[in-house]
């Protein structure tokens, strides 16, 4: 496969260290004298034909950025048939020989249709919510953590000063790893996660018990999409009669100049998405295995499994 211009989109939310993808994929492109597209808004700009040119110029400062320069958005219309022909004519018209996307499973999916129809795809593992099973780690999450454990310790200080209890919902989608992972980091009184079921018998006696040790503030770190935290801060104060407030920290776990490892492992993974295409290897989805990037098929990834980390979350339980 002679490969001589290559594209290159990031697609559904957005995360820290893409913006280290295509400042990887444009320096490593241009060492072996490739031209570099950037598809603007991930697959809406495929179809509209909203694509620039990118030089060294263009990304020499945003491997510190946040976000993404290319801009994001989900698209409905790709899922169609007719969107789908028009995002492989735009790859057509503007002679695009490979497509590096950058996103999670369902941004993969969009590239594995594309690649049947004939344009060479390398997806790269970017979101917040660590929840694509073929790798260990997904760009964002890293950042996303940092700047939650950032927030629920300001939370803290206030929710001791008057003897509160904070109930904090955090990102993660249909994952716990950021629940998991802020919830140890934090020393939470509880961690709610979809990944185990929730008795709210146990939070509460947890609590009750802690009281009884002395204890006179807490922190309950949960999941989103799992309940209500503003219910559930009303019927911690109900049952335990500690005054409870309820937080949810949202988009801003999404922003923010990435951490050295979001940083790297964008590099890296920018750096194989190139070589893959290089070497005529299509239809592969790049990963973290062990500190060591690999590849694999995009619908083999896909069909994986994710283990969720029970030994953390057995270490959790030690500190309720």
């Amino acid at each position: 496969m002679n490969i001589k211009r290559i594209g290159i989109l990031t697609s559904g939310g957005d995360a820290p260290g893409m913006n280290a993808v295509i400042y990887s994929v444009v320096k490593n492109a241009f060492e072996h004298n490739l031209e570099v597209l950037g598809v603007y808004r991930g697959y809406n700009g495929l179809i509209n034909g909203n694509l620039k040119p990118l030089n060294l110029d263009d990304v020499k400062d945003i491997i510190k950025r946040g976000g993404t320069i290319l801009y994001s958005a989900r698209c409905k219309e790709f899922q169609t048939g007719e969107g789908l022909q028009r995002a492989v004519k735009t790859c057509k018209d503007n002679k695009i020989d490979g497509l590096i996307v950058v996103g999670g499973d369902g941004s993969f999916k969009g590239a594995n249709n594309l690649s049947k129809e004939g344009i060479p795809c390398i997806g790269i593992p970017g979101t917040i919510d660590n929840d694509i099973a073929c790798t260990e780690y997904t760009l964002g999450f890293g950042t996303a953590v940092n700047t939650a454990i950032e927030m629920v310790d300001k939370l803290s200080d206030t929710m001791m000063s008057h003897d509160r209890c904070s109930v904090v919902e955090v990102m993660g989608r249909r994952s716990g790893y950021i629940a998991l992972e802020v919830g140890v980091s934090v020393a939470a009184s509880y961690i709610v996660l979809p990944e185990v079921e929730f008795d709210k018998k146990d939070l509460f006696l947890k609590m009750e018990k802690a009281m009884k040790n002395g204890k006179k503030h807490f922190i309950v770190v949960v999941a989103e999409g799992l309940m209500d935290v503003f219910e559930l801060a009303k019927e911690i104060e109900k049952t335990t009669g500690v005054e409870s407030r309820a937080t949810v920290l949202g988009h801003v776990q999404r922003g923010g100049s990435p951490i050295a490892k979001d940083r790297i492992a964008g590099v890296q993974f920018g750096q194989r998405a190139v070589e893959l295409l290089l070497a005529g290897k299509v239809k592969r989805v790049v990963g973290l295995k062990s500190e060591k990037i690999v590849d694999y098929d995009i619908l083999e990834g896909l069909a994986l499994d994710s283990k969720f980390p029970k030994d953390l979350y057995d270490v959790a339980k030690k500190m309720f």
